[in-house]
């Protein structure tokens, strides 16, 4: 008799498995647990976790109201049907340290090829250079633009920056607050 409702039993302590020929009674138990542990993630990834993360980070898409955890919907606007916005990207770039990241920031807004940049400090990047793993604390600079400026913006960040190979990655933007994506289009320069 199942005491939990469906979607709850794959959370629930995996029971004692017998072991399969050739299986250690451990190895069995694992194997049970791993199992656990699948059916949590499934569950979650129906869109319980989406939903909170866009919540807590201001993703900018809308969710529909959870049933399992009562999210509400968040209201965005659909980049392609808001005459009053332009197409919209968010821009990675990393930077050693926190001077370099204000130096590169205040030069990207004062050339109006973004309309905000964050800069996050306490990030660890590993990565391969030269044959090897390298591991470097650096700070993250999240730019919020025109999708018509990437270019631009490119050039302006291997022109300013100390890295010989330095991190622009581009991602879209789909929608959002139709406020805060007007202000990115009247506070960039048209290309």
């Amino acid at each position: 008799m199942h005491l939990l409702p469906a979607p709850f039993r794959a959370l629930a302590p995996a029971a004692p498995r017998r072991a399969a020929a050739g299986e250690s009674q451990s190895q069995a138990l694992l194997r049970g647990r791993r199992v656990t542990l699948y059916g949590a993630l499934l569950f979650l990834g129906i869109g319980a976790v989406g939903a909170s993360v866009a919540c807590r980070t201001g993703c900018a898409f809308s969710h529909r109201r959870s049933p399992f955890f009562g999210v509400r919907g968040l209201s965005s606007a659909r980049m392609e049907s808001a005459s009053t916005t332009v197409p919209s990207i968010v821009v990675y770039v990393t930077v050693p340290n926190r001077e370099a990241g204000r130096k590169l920031s205040q030069s990207i807004i004062s050339e109006k090829l973004a309309a905000c940049v964050n800069i996050v400090p306490g990030i660890e990047s590993v990565y391969w250079w030269e044959g090897k793993v390298q591991s470097d604390a650096e700070e993250l600079l999240i730019i919020k633009t025109r999708e018509s400026l990437l270019d631009a913006l490119t050039e302006h960040v291997r022109a300013n920056h100390e890295y010989d190979v330095p991190e622009v990655i581009a991602l879209p933007i789909t929608g959002g607050n139709t406020k805060y994506l007007e202000w990115i289009k009247n506070n960039t320069k048209e290309k």
